[in-house]
């Protein structure tokens, strides 16, 4: 098997469910120390964290990525174990394949090529992990390293993360930016009580209905030529002790926003605060931001030298796009960092039998170290 196909096959034979990395980045250190790589362990609580550079002074090229995974699900429900990569039909089978094992072994293996090719290019070339990028929290992954490396000075200038973002094949899209989210717990109060005596009770579902109506219906924002408009979604709404002559004391909704650049949270919140307050409702919310919106502006060096990469190596000028859900590129953009994302095909991500084509896991590193090479060389 080539290098990427092999280290990738090992990776996916780790069961490095999240917050587990299950040895993973160790693995990869071991072969980027042996590279040349100045290599730190950042170990925040659960979860461990790798940053391995080569190169001292000028810009900072950074690969971002993540060696967690998500549950398998029914292991019986998939053709071959999920954690024992398999070969069929010109197709890597495991969870991690596409999201994102196949681009982690990719992204070391051409970093193991261009420091080879290259030992006295300019500036830096590193790699960052985490094991807490498929979490619920994200606490002590990417966004507690980037505290870190804000506190102490260190500088990124340019970083590519490995999430898958083609749509039917290799470096058809390219993702420039991502929209922020926005999440609360929302809980309205009312008074429990007897279903054949509602004049003696207050039943907060009732109360609820024409808000979330009103939220549901409201126009937030008409987005802008980089973003859709911002999006209002419940993932979640309980109430009631599961009694059906009782009416419930209290409801209890999960909301979210998946907001561009038009908007801010404050602004959000305000506007949704405002809409419950005029429903005459006992509400308390527990906001969470999980991160802001970013965008690599037109005309960036990274996005640029990423669009002709995928254009001359894949044969198509890719798609730029800001779609999608969120990435850990959320956390570094803020650092002052320019951020694209390129990464294989995503259409079986976080599903039964994920996979990714080996051709496309096997030119892979050439589009990776071609970036390099034209940033730094």
């Amino acid at each position: 098997m080539s290098d990427v196909l092999d280290l990738t096959h090992d990776l996916i034979s780790r069961r490095s469910v999240t917050p587990e990395d299950a040895g993973c980045q160790a693995l990869i250190a071991g072969r980027l120390a042996r590279a040349g790589f100045a290599v730190e362990q950042l170990r925040h609580g659960e979860v461990d964290n790798l940053w391995a550079t080569h190169g001292s002074g000028g810009p900072t090229l950074v690969f971002l990525g993540h060696t967690d995974v998500v549950p398998s699900g029914p292991e019986d429900a998939w053709a071959s174990p999920p954690f024992e990569p398999a070969l069929r039909d010109g197709r890597l089978y495991g969870r991690g394949a596409a999201d994102m094992k196949g681009s982690v072994a990719a992204m070391a293996v051409a970093l193991e090529r261009f420091v080879a090719a290259h030992p006295d290019h300019a500036g830096r070339v590193a790699l960052l992990l985490t094991s807490d990028e498929e979490g619920p929290t994200n606490l002590d992954g990417v966004r507690r390293v980037a505290e870190a490396f804000r506190a102490r000075g260190e500088r990124i200038d340019w970083c590519v993360v490995g999430e898958p973002s083609s749509k039917e094949r290799l470096g058809d899209l390219i993702r420039v930016g991502r929209r922020g989210s926005l999440s609360a717990a929302l809980t309205v109060r009312g008074v429990q009580g007897h279903v054949a005596y509602p004049e003696k009770a207050d039943n907060p579902i009732h109360a609820f209905a024409p808000a979330l109506a009103e939220l549901a219906a409201t126009r937030w924002d008409e987005g802008n030529a980089d973003f859709p408009p911002t999006s209002f979604q419940v993932s979640n709404l309980n109430a009631g002790t599961g009694a059906t002559n009782v009416i419930p004391g209290t409801l209890v909704a999960q909301i979210n926003f998946r907001y561009s650049t038009a908007s801010t949270a404050a602004d959000l919140r305000a506007r949704t605060e405002a809409i419950l307050d005029r429903h005459g409702l006992a509400w308390q919310l527990d906001w969470n931001l999980s991160g802001e919106p970013f965008l690599s502006a037109a005309g960036g060096r990274l996005r640029e030298t990423t669009r002709a990469v995928c254009r001359e190596l894949c044969g198509a000028e890719p798609e730029q796009s800001t779609g999608g859900g969120t990435s850990d590129g959320r956390f570094i953009a803020p650092l002052g960092a320019e951020v694209v994302e390129l990464g294989p095909v995503n259409a079986t991500i976080h599903k039964v039998d994920e996979h990714v084509a080996v051709a496309d896991l096997e030119r892979l590193p050439a589009l990776y170290q071609a970036i390099c090479e034209r940033l730094l060389v």
